[in-house]
């Protein structure tokens, strides 16, 4: 009897443990720390759309308290939301606290401390607040634009599909692959050419430096000849030169002058009639002696 009621005990013991492990688990998953002391304060609000039991309290952004219950205050028609926060919290009196909408659909509530010495007491009352959300600033603000721009973006997409249905942007599309197709000949002939133009441009440039060496020896030539040039007596042959053409212009003169016996005999008519007239006769006489040389030989024998 006595082995059977302590092994009962044991088993009591163990699910009263077991149920106590998981009322802690249960409202640590919900966020509450069942060994953080708390302080609890209220709140009412006309709409608490999003909000949830472990929903955060923030100051600032930083998590200070948790939303512990919500229900609806018959007696305000309003609905009543308990929070619990750090035990080292104060909150001054004069202090809010407003809901706020997220862009997922969530809601937390945000304090904004007051500047006064004198502090809430636990389980006071704070004033509470809704603000406009993410989502209903885009309702009330950008929603009536979009309204007014959808006529516009409708005869926007009318207008596309009007120009992309015409048969002449069709047409300049084949147009526009054709000259594409071109362009891409165009550029291989390119790319042909100027391989073969690197092909022989080690060649060009050999002969570029056989042309180059080329020069260089004939400049060396130039210069040796240059350097010749000056080291002949230019100015005595040009002098020379000159008096060898003043004396012709001086016996050109002459001859074209009636001064000399040349210059008669190339100038003077009669004198080239006479000597023309003494060749005839001459010529005369060497036909008769050659016709009749009896007449001009006699031969006598002894």
């Amino acid at each position: 009897m006595k082995s059977f009621f302590s092994k009962n005990v044991i088993i009591a013991l163990v699910v009263i443990a077991a149920l106590g492990l998981l009322f802690w688990g249960i409202e640590y998953l919900k966020g509450v720390n069942l060994f953080k002391p708390t302080n609890f304060y209220t709140a009412h609000f006309e709409q608490v759309d999003g909000l949830n039991v472990s929903s955060p309290v923030t100051i600032n952004g930083f998590k200070v308290g948790q939303v512990s219950e919500i229900s609806y205050d018959y007696e305000s028609n309003r609905i009543l939301v308990e929070m619990s926060m750090d035990k080292g919290l104060k909150i001054p009196v004069g202090t809010t606290i407003s809901l706020s909408s997220g862009l997922m659909g969530g809601a937390s509530l945000e304090l904004h401390l007051a500047n006064n010495p004198t502090y809430l007491n636990v389980g006071d009352e704070i004033q509470g607040t809704v603000q406009a959300g993410l989502m209903d600033a885009v309702t009330d603000n950008v929603m009536p634009q979009v309204t007014v721009m959808l006529p516009k973006v409708d005869s926007i997409l009318s207008n596309v599909n009007a120009v992309t249905s015409n048969p002449a942007l069709q047409t300049s599309v084949a147009r526009l692959d054709g000259i594409t197709a071109e362009l891409a000949a165009s550029s291989q002939q390119l790319s042909q050419l100027m391989r073969q133009l690197n092909a022989s441009v080690p060649g060009v440039m050999t002969n570029v430096d056989g042309v180059t060496s080329k020069l260089n020896t004939s400049a060396g030539d130039l210069n040796a000849v240059t350097g010749k040039l000056k080291t002949m007596p230019l100015d005595s042959t040009i002098n020379s030169i000159n008096a060898t053409v003043a004396n012709l212009e001086q016996l050109t003169k002459k001859i074209n002058g009636t001064d000399s016996s040349l210059g008669l005999l190339l100038n003077d008519r009669q004198l080239y009639n006479n000597a023309n007239s003494a060749v005839q006769s001459l010529d005369s006489l060497l036909q008769d002696v050659k016709a009749n040389p009896k007449r001009y030989i006699t031969i006598k024998v002894f």
